[in-house]
């Protein structure tokens, strides 16, 4: 092939080769992403055949991360960010803590590496991939629950951590002069104040400049007009975050987007940038691939095994305990422990830098890539069983049992809650978006909300709202809720698949009980409404609705007043 096209070549073999094996492992009920990994390995330059250009992939593979992080801050506002603060912030400092002195330990007592190698191994271990996070959040509709906002922000936290990580690690190989304690005082604080300013630059300026470039972009009437703004703000913003305040490309596009969110057309760019989103992912899948050199499963088992342990085994036990000892329940505890049980582009990125800087053994890298393939091909596993364990062990144990309940004054509704609020009231379980409207809607009716996320009952009750927090399908959660006396049960959740057990176990308690829930698409509205749900409402349906209540409303002749 002529060699100017080798950009070309590596996209279609890359994308080829993943479709290939991803089928393959579909078929195989493996996760589509494992084949995506052996794609890689089959095209990088450690096994026969064709070699892709791996230089290449991985800045492709940095393009998918750009937008994926750009598509999360469209969906994840600063009040969610601040909301998930109080287990985030601390969470994810103290598991970065954990994770890196297990790594460091590891490769420092027992394999003999220097202290600053440890060092940057154990940090490699410590950070979870965002982009495998993400896709097994999408995929499971959980990105938009309790625990996936806690998962997410808990990441951000991570990627914030790992700027200031990229900054100091040169200090520590002594690569900067005069790299004493007061040039490294002088370094934290300069980047503390680089990323602060960026931040500040971006709510302030950003909140009103983006929204307002899109708005004129689409008075235009160009879709692809449209399309290339959006996929312009996410890269060109995230490469310039990069440039002037040295954040990473990453967090540049996710606080791009944050700000975009705020405006009317957050969803129509999520939309037009899905595809290239999911196909830049693919190559990022790709790319760790061709990193891997299979000759380290055979020189040295005993130290990927290892590796593997502390990423699959050590982050997710410290990340669970951590969050049990912050008093949130077994289920955030196992979602968030699966969720950081994995590596991915932050990992590469620091041991890249650690070997341009000599700092690291050329064996470090090929355990780290391993570690990062075996866990990602392991993590959509993980995550589909977490909700059996959890049942299983709830089912199974007393202690378990009490963790999940914790004590928490929050899963009972307090003493004084005046009892006109639980005599034919409403029981609404979740209080996302949809959750908000309604209550405001509802007026003065009285109402308890059902919530799994700790901040939001907290805010609640802080107004006066009776809520509970807890799992609905969880029978103590309902009988908290007082759903023996309740009139109806509206559920207002994204995920609807957990209804048919929750609806079952409500109409034990209450048998003449009603009960509401809000489909998104007609063969869940099919579903719901065969699974015995009194009330299935249709998202488009209730729009259509809506807007013809305006329409109707305005056309109404006007009332002549008498003389």
């Amino acid at each position: 092939m002529h060699d100017g096209m080798t950009l070309i070549s590596t996209l279609a073999a890359a994308f080829g080769l993943a479709l290939v094996l991803g089928l393959l492992a579909q078929w195989a009920r493996l996760p589509a992403l494992v084949g995506y990994l052996l794609a890689g390995v089959l095209i990088g330059p450690h096994t026969p055949g064709f070699v892709g250009d791996l230089h290449l992939a991985q800045q492709l593979s940095e393009v998918g991360v750009m937008l994926l992080m750009f598509g999360v801050g469209l969906h994840f506002s600063v009040g969610d960010l601040m909301s998930v603060k109080g287990i985030a912030l601390p969470g994810a400092l103290v598991q970065m803590a954990a994770a890196t002195a297990m790594g460091g330990a590891l490769a420092h007592w027992w394999w003999g590496w220097t202290v600053g190698a440890s060092l940057v191994f154990g940090l490699a271990l410590s950070v979870a991939s965002t982009v495998v996070l993400l896709r097994a959040l999408e995929s499971r509709e959980l990105l938009h629950t309790g625990n996936g906002r806690i998962a997410v922000g808990w990441l951000v936290v991570e990627d914030l951590a790992m700027v200031l990580a990229l900054v100091l690690i040169p200090v520590l190989g002594g690569k900067d002069e005069g790299a004493g304690g007061g040039n490294l005082a002088v370094t934290i604080i300069t980047t503390l104040l680089a990323v602060a300013a960026f931040v500040a630059v971006m709510l302030i300026a950003g909140r009103r400049l983006l929204p307002w470039l899109l708005w004129q972009v689409n008075r235009t009437g160009s879709r692809e007009l449209f399309t290339l703004a959006t996929v312009a703000a996410a890269v060109g913003l995230a490469v310039g975050a990069a440039a002037l305040f040295g954040v990473s490309v990453a967090l540049g596009a996710f606080f791009a987007g944050l700000v975009l969110r705020e405006s009317a057309f957050s969803e129509r760019a999520a939309h037009e940038s899905l595809p290239l989103r999911d196909a830049f992912a693919v190559l990022f899948f790709v790319a760790v691939g061709m990193l891997f050199d299979p000759r380290i499963l055979i020189d040295q088992p005993l130290a990927v095994l290892a590796t593997v342990a502390v990423i699959l085994v050590g982050k997710t036990l410290a990340a669970a305990a951590l969050v049990l000892l912050l008093k949130y329940p077994l289920s955030t505890a196992l979602t968030v422990a699966v969720s950081l049980a994995q590596i991915g582009e932050f990992s590469f990125i620091l041991l890249g830098l650690g070997q341009s800087l000599n700092l690291v053994p050329p064996e470090a890298a090929s355990l780290v890539v391993a570690g990062a393939i075996v866990s990602i091909a392991l993590n959509p596993v993980l995550f589909s069983g977490v909700e059996p364990l959890r049942r299983f062990v709830l089912s199974r144990s007393a202690w378990a049992r009490k963790l999940e309940a914790r004590d928490d004054p929050l899963a009972e509704l307090p003493a004084d809650t005046p009892h006109t609020s639980l005599a034919g009231q409403i029981v609404l379980v979740g209080h996302g978006r949809v959750g908000q409207s309604l209550l405001q809607q509802l007026g003065g009716r009285p109402v308890v909300v059902v919530d799994r996320d700790r901040d939001v009952v907290e805010r609640l009750r802080a107004s006066g709202q009776a809520a509970v927090l807890g799992d609905a399908s969880e029978a103590m959660t309902l009988v908290q809720a007082h759903i023996a006396h309740a009139a109806w049960l509206v559920v207002a959740l994204a995920d609807v698949r957990g209804v048919p057990v929750l609806l079952d176990l409500a109409r034990q308690l209450n048998p003449q009980l009603r009960c509401a829930v809000l489909a998104y698409t007609e063969e869940e509205a099919t579903w719901l409404a065969d699974t015995g749900v009194t009330h299935v409402v249709r998202s488009q349906h209730a729009l259509a609705q809506a807007l013809a209540q305006v329409v109707n409303d305005v056309a109404a002749p006007q009332a002549v007043p008498a003389h």
